[in-house]
């Protein structure tokens, strides 16, 4: 059965240490409402209270945008293998970019992917736990590396050409603030 938790407890930090994918939500009053799978090491728990991910390129901004308009999150961590268990992590969130002083705090927490955009720090206001019984048995092969391939190929300029381009507005035609 599920329970709620006004924190992230010991046996499930351990259960988010296991698991190789998270979902991330967020959206805007009236504005499309953005799901998207995050993998790799770019996910630390800093306290019972507090989480931050390292939000790597991609082909949108959609997080970074809906955080300045709107700061509520929704994180959800599913077990694909071992025991059922659905996680959701309910908070507020700040995404900081590469000149902000937590960024360049929080950056020595995760590997140095050259794809690195924003690290997103999330102030938990309440995590939920479900049965997950319905969520398919599946085994991990190993991580993909199309993107850090893809990234080291760009390189840092590449990278930042690619964000003008691509990460600047969101599909609702906000600016992100990537560029600044």
């Amino acid at each position: 059965m599920g329970r709620k938790y006004k924190r992230i407890i010991k046996p499930l930090i351990k259960f988010i240490d296991k698991q190789k994918i998270f979902f991330v939500a967020t959206g805007t009053d009236g504005g499309k409402i953005n799901l998207s799978p995050k993998g790799l090491d770019s996910f630390k728990v800093l306290s019972p209270n507090k989480i931050i991910w390292l939000n790597l390129t991609g082909s949108g901004n959609e997080t970074a945008d809906h955080l300045l308009l709107n700061d509520r999150i929704t994180i959800m961590i599913c077990s694909f293998e071992g025991n059922p268990m659905i996680l959701r992590i309910y908070g507020s969130a700040k995404a900081y970019h590469e000149n902000d002083n937590l960024f360049k705090i929080y950056e020595g927490y995760f590997p140095d992917y050259p794809a690195k955009r924003q690290i997103i720090e999330v102030n938990i206001s309440m995590v939920q736990t479900s049965c997950g019984f319905g969520v398919p048995l599946m085994e991990f092969k190993k991580e993909r590396t199309e993107l850090i391939d893809w990234s080291n190929e760009k390189g840092v300029d590449g990278i930042k050409s690619y964000w003008e381009e691509k990460n600047k507005k969101s599909i609702d035609g906000f600016d992100t603030q990537i560029i600044k």
